[in-house]
């Protein structure tokens, strides 16, 4: 089966792309959406525009798009002319299915040339597919919070064995949605076990707004650097 990623460059993209590796789907190409801000509803803003890096590191076809628009329907209408031309058979979209409002407007434009919307670890729950992607090897940093309990000194922090347990702990207590389904929080993939280079982040800055308790990463640099 001939597949195109949904790619962020955070955790669940990636690991849906490990998955769709594993079962031996041919991955033709890389779709990321750069929005005009972190109000987006469909896409990650922060780190967006490293997806390159990512892409080149893999070595996969990469599409790079900018979204201008806010609201769902016209955030998914950028990917019209991408998926009119792939010849894909389905779009991959990673995490549990939580996400519906994504899921339903990507899966509309899909729909008109024959290709299928997939969420492979539907069948997981947030804490299985969490700790499945901190298990693959993945370097996961968080780069947005949006959420009670995350405060400023979570960005740009690894989520790794290490910080899981104060992580999971933080989100019995405050009650957001553990794998940060709905926008809670975003993260980039620095390095992974199909990455032929890791991605090495430079100058980066914090931007908070404390009246809205969240927050983004900024950087400044980034470059491929040798594992």
């Amino acid at each position: 089966m001939k597949v195109a990623i949904l790619y962020s460059g955070g955790k669940d993209s990636n690991f849906a792309l490990l998955t769709a590796l594993r079962n031996g789907w041919d991955v033709k190409a890389l779709i990321s959406v750069k929005p005009k801000n972190e109000e987006a509803y469909l896409y990650h803003y922060a780190t967006a525009e490293l997806t390159r890096l990512q892409a080149e590191s893999i070595g996969v076809r990469h599409f790079l798009l900018e979204c201008n628009e806010i609201g769902p329907e016209k955030e998914a209408a950028v990917l019209d002319k991408i998926l009119s031309k792939l010849g894909v058979d389905a779009i991959v979209l990673g995490g549990v299915g939580l996400q519906q409002t994504q899921i339903n407007s990507v899966g509309k434009v899909a729909a008109k040339y024959g290709i299928k919307t997939i969420t492979p670890n539907a069948n997981m729950t947030s804490e299985e597919l969490l700790r499945a992607e901190i298990g693959s090897g993945m370097d996961i940093r968080i780069v947005n919070v949006a959420a009670d309990g995350l405060g400023q000194e979570w960005l740009g922090k690894r989520l790794d064995a290490n910080s899981f347990n104060e992580f999971k702990r933080l989100s019995d207590k405050y009650g957001f949605e553990l794998l940060g389904e709905g926008g809670m929080y975003d993260s980039f993939v620095a390095d992974a076990p199909f990455f032929r280079k890791r991605v090495e982040l430079k100058d980066v800055k914090k931007t908070w707004d404390s009246k809205t308790n969240s927050g983004y990463v900024e950087v400044g640099k980034a470059e491929l650097v040798d594992k």
